[in-house]
């Protein structure tokens, strides 16, 4: 529990100071500088760069879905064909009135799995499986990876804290009452970061929408069940591990050459994660961690 405790500290300290760091560096004026100034008063003339708000492509905002759009409209495909059937798909749907960012978004999870699948059948990171890593990078897309990260460490101490305490104090409940009760304190918890917002005053706590939050919330219930099944120790590690696997997911989420390829050639992208996946599930050697782990026995011989 004391290692726990200073491990999410001790990272939510360097999050948010390079997160302080950073919007140091950027000073937005909010009012326009009238000429019954002072003398003395200095001008500032609003930055371009600030203006411009950062892509995110779980909204169906001007910045993400215009681009994208673009995209659609630059590619001729001709005669509706079967091996071009899945770009009259999109161009349908698109038309019909579905964002473009949603498709992407869906186009671009089985590229986010196979990724999390490779990643842990040839290097060795495990995770909380597939679809809690999966769903947590597209929470980073949502609110950036600082913001990510933190929410998710601090609904990782206070479900982990929660647990402890009603097990010490004797609290014997059932299964789904007890995970209510954990989500309830989760929920406090989240709620006493965004209240702290005006004194940290960091741009993203502002911009944390519910779809993050809830998806957070829900991925509690299996950090807990991975605790109550094994130990503290490998849930922290497995803790790591999915931080990890979000993070890679999360910059190949926001890849504009693969956001446009997986647009533009969606049969050819499919086919290639399908053969992908064929092949991974067909790997059988050991592992870059287990290599390590057992260099010296390999050496020996």
């Amino acid at each position: 529990m004391k290692k726990l405790i200073v491990s999410v500290f001790v990272f939510a300290f360097l999050s948010f100071a390079s997160a302080s760091a950073t919007s140091a560096a950027k000073i937005a004026p909010t009012e326009t500088v009238t000429p019954t100034a002072s003398p003395s008063a200095t001008i500032v003339p609003p930055s371009p760069s600030q203006a411009v708000e950062r892509p995110d492509l779980t909204q169906k905002t001007e910045s993400t879905v215009e681009p994208l759009r673009k995209i659609l409209d630059s590619q001729v495909i001709g005669t509706i064909l079967p091996w071009n059937i899945f770009k009259y798909a999109i161009r349908q749907a698109v038309g019909a009135g579905v964002p473009v960012n949603t498709i992407v978004l869906i186009l671009l999870l089985p590229l986010i799995a196979t990724i999390i699948a490779a990643v842990r059948q040839l290097v060795g990171l495990r995770g909380f499986g597939i679809f809690l890593p999966a769903s947590l990078s597209v929470v980073f897309v949502a609110t950036g990876p600082v913001v990510g990260i933190v929410l998710f460490l601090i609904i990782v101490f206070v479900s982990t804290a929660t647990r402890m305490l009603l097990r010490k104090a004797k609290i014997k409940l059932q299964y789904l009452p007890r995970m209510a009760l954990i989500l309830w304190v989760v929920s406090v918890g989240v709620l006493c970061v965004l209240f702290l917002t005006p004194v940290i005053r960091y741009p993203g706590l502002t911009n944390v929408s519910i779809f993050a939050v809830l998806i957070l919330a829900l991925l509690t219930e299996d950090f807990i069940r991975v605790q109550l099944g094994k130990s503290v120790r490998t849930a922290i590690r497995l803790t790591y591990e999915t931080i990890i696997l979000s993070t890679v997911s999360y910059l190949f989420l926001t890849f504009k050459s693969i956001q446009e390829y997986a647009l533009l050639h969606p049969e050819i992208y499919l086919g290639v994660l399908f053969m992908a996946d064929l092949i991974l599930g067909r790997y059988t050697g050991l592992r870059v961690m287990e290599l390590w782990r057992f260099r010296k026995l390999i050496n020996s011989k």
